[in-house]
């Protein structure tokens, strides 16, 4: 299927590893040219070459802290300044927690609140303008099946990944009339480099490794009994970015193995 992306132009926030990078991999792969924004930058140098050089497409790279307002500023300057107009917008950056409510003080709620709810508005807001040049746009933001049905040590992760897909829904009702397509993708069990991380940290609690923790949680939780990779989620993402999806407006898509427990 020709997606008809060839020489679209795209922001992928967090794009330099685990979804995010999948995510910007499958776009170049449709002829895509990319900024990827990312708080490493001796990665981010790498991965905007390799890109460039195995897909053949423009690949520029900023570094900056979306969970910092001024560091957004930059990125949608820097995007400005190399595109000039903008097709798609990946708000992907975000990361799990590990507390409880009762434990947890205030600036750590601020923290990922800045980085998942606000993050997402900041770049929306900036960006679809140099949308409207282009006619139109696709944003798609990166929630999680937890903003539906929560895990229990991550309750901050569950509050503000709710009021994302809520924010999604709400832009998707004021974009459309600009023709700016806004979705929201919810993915379960993904193996990213984040979810290694947690796995390591719970299963040390446990007294197994982290792979024995991630197979027991995906034979406990997914009927299709493994964990996805980012390359088959990212698909679903590229998709959506594409006209073939033009009929997909303001909603929310589980891509989890069958892991969600009720009827959406």
């Amino acid at each position: 299927m020709d997606l008809q992306l060839a020489g679209k132009r795209a922001l992928v926030t967090g794009g330099t590893v685990g979804i995010g990078l999948a995510v910007a991999e499958g776009l170049a792969s449709e002829g895509v040219h990319l900024v990827l924004c990312a708080r490493n930058e001796e990665r981010l140098l790498e991965e905007v070459e390799r890109i460039k050089q195995q897909h053949g497409v423009e690949v520029n790279g900023i570094r900056a802290d979306v969970s910092i307002a001024e560091d957004i500023d930059h990125a949608i300057a820097y995007v400005k300044d190399k595109f000039g107009k903008l097709d798609i917008l990946i708000n992907n950056a975000g990361t799990g927690s590990n507390e409880t409510i009762a434990n947890a003080p205030d600036d750590r709620w601020q923290y990922y609140w800045d980085l998942h709810v606000m993050a997402a508005v900041r770049l929306s807001r900036g960006l679809m303008p140099l949308m409207k040049k282009a006619n139109g746009g696709v944003i798609l933001n990166n929630s999680s099946i937890c903003a539906k049905q929560p895990l229990g040590y991550e309750p901050i992760y569950n509050t503000t990944k709710a009021a994302l897909s809520m924010f999604s829904k709400c832009l998707a009702n004021e974009a459309i009339t600009h023709n700016i397509r806004v979705n929201t993708v919810n993915p379960g069990l993904i193996l990213t480099p984040d979810w290694k991380k947690t796995a390591t940290a719970l299963g040390k609690e446990e007294g197994i490794t982290a792979d024995e923790y991630l197979d027991k949680l995906a034979k406990a939780n997914t009927p299709i009994g493994r964990f996805g990779t980012p390359e088959e989620l990212a698909r679903f993402f590229v998709f959506l970015c594409s006209p073939m999806a033009s009929y997909c407006v303001g909603s929310t898509y589980y891509v989890d193995g069958g892991w969600l427990n009720v009827v959406e």
